[in-house]
């Protein structure tokens, strides 16, 4: 297994940590006056997407996880999992509420998703970067909401709530970043 140092990490990279594979969020090199330089960086676990501080020094060395990706389809929630679909062999695969925490709220019946495998075992989910959905509610517009910076919540078909523009209306079909929760624009 490959090892990777404090010059290695950068936004993205995927270490281990005390047998949890983490990717790297955020990161800052950090040379005080005194002393040797360091690194104070923010992880993110891949098995339950907290995010943790860590701080690494000069000698710390992390493996690299091994880690694949396999494009299933959401089928269902079945009251206990979420069940997915293998595209090419069509087993089904069940997933926690917790392994699939922030992409279930952008769960679509026969949405392709990514399922992250680690050491063979399913152990998390990322949602498409961006998806096309119907705002289901949001509130009207009143005569003078044209400021541009303003924006108003809207619910999405997936049950999701974000905030966008106030020229948005409810059955609008929108694009949004699921990464960030962000409305993109409408979709013509």
């Amino acid at each position: 297994m490959a090892a990777i140092g404090m010059g290695d990490i950068k936004k993205g990279v995927r270490l281990i940590i005390g047998e949890v594979p983490y990717r790297v969020v955020e990161f800052q090199h950090v040379k005080p006056g005194k002393g040797a330089a360091f690194v104070r960086m923010k992880v993110k676990s891949f098995l339950n997407g907290k995010v943790v501080e860590k701080t690494v020094h000069a000698g710390d060395k992390f493996e690299v996880p091994e880690i694949t990706y396999k494009t299933m389809q959401y089928l269902y929630d079945d009251g206990e999992m979420y069940q997915f679909m293998d595209n090419e062999t069509y087993e089904q695969l069940g997933l926690s509420y917790e392994q699939c925490d922030d992409a279930s709220k952008w769960f679509k019946d026969g949405i392709n998703v990514d399922i992250i495998f680690y050491k063979g075992k399913a152990i998390s989910v990322t949602a498409p970067e961006t998806m096309e959905l119907i705002v289901t509610d949001t509130p009207p517009n009143f005569k003078g909401d044209t400021s541009s910076g303003s924006k108003k919540p809207a619910t999405l078909e997936t049950g999701a709530v974000i905030q966008v523009p106030y020229h948005v209306l409810e059955g609008d079909l929108i694009k949004v970043n699921t990464v960030d929760g962000e409305y993109l624009e409408k979709v013509k």
